[in-house]
C-alpha cells in the first residue's frame, strides 16, 4: 500500500480485538518511532510501553477525569509518549520537544497501521496522576499516549458518539489552509 493510502484511510480507534500484536511487530512499531528526526538529532523521547493488563487499567482509570478514557482498558498495548525537555532545544521561543517527539509518536501510529493495528492519539490525561501510576520522573514531560491494538469488527456505541462528537472525519479544505509565496487572508 502507499503512503498516502495509509492516510486517508487510517481513523482513530477506540475498540480493540483481545488479540496480541506480535512482539517482532511491536519491535517495529518501536523502531519507526526510534527513526524519526529530531532538532539536533537529541533524540529527547522516553517511550513506556504497557502490555500488563492491570497497569493498563489503571492508566483508564486515572489518566482522565471519570471514564472518558475507559476504552483504553480494552487495547493490548498502550504506549505513553514522554520527553525531558532538558535534552531538547528551545527556538523561536518553542519547546522543539513537543515537535520531536510528536513525529516520532506519528511515525509510531503509521508504521503501526501498514500492520492493520489501529490507534487513538490522546491529549487529555491527568500528567500527575499517571506519573504517579507509571513512576514517571518529575522533569519528565508526558505528550500523549495511544493504546495500540487489532481494531474490533464493530464500533462500540462509546466510540461513534466520540467519533461524532469530536468531527473527526470533517478536514477543512485546502484552500483554507494553504498559501502560496505569502500569507493571504482567507
Amino acid at each position: 500500500m502507499e503512503v498516502l493510502d495509509y492516510i486517508y484511510n487510517r481513523y482513530s480507534v477506540r475498540d480493540f480485538k483481545s488479540d496480541a500484536i506480535p512482539d517482532d511487530v511491536l519491535d517495529t512499531i518501536l523502531e519507526a518511532g526510534r527513526l524519526a528526526p529530531s532538532g539536533q538529532n537529541r533524540q529527547c523521547w522516553q517511550f513506556i510501553v504497557v502490555t500488563d493488563k492491570d497497569i493498563i487499567k489503571k492508566i483508564a482509570r486515572h489518566s482522565f477525569i471519570g471514564l472518558i478514557n475507559h476504552f483504553l482498558s480494552n487495547a493490548p498495548v498502550v504506549i505513553v509518549a514522554c520527553a525531558d525537555p532538558e535534552k531538547s532545544l528551545v527556538l523561536n521561543d518553542q519547546p522543539m520537544y513537543l515537535v520531536d517527539l510528536t513525529l516520532s509518536f506519528q511515525q509510531m501510529i503509521m508504521a503501526a497501521w501498514n500492520y492493520g493495528i489501529g490507534s487513538c492519539w490522546l491529549g487529555g490525561f491527568h500528567e500527575k496522576s499517571l506519573k504517579k501510576v507509571l513512576n514517571i520522573p518529575e522533569q519528565i514531560r508526558i505528550v500523549a499516549m495511544s493504546p495500540f491494538g487489532y481494531p474490533a469488527e464493530k464500533k462500540s456505541f462509546y466510540s461513534k458518539v466520540v467519533s461524532l462528537v469530536s468531527s473527526s472525519k470533517k478536514r477543512l479544505a485546502k484552500e483554507q489552509i494553504i498559501h502560496y509565496n505569502i500569507w493571504e487572508d482567507k
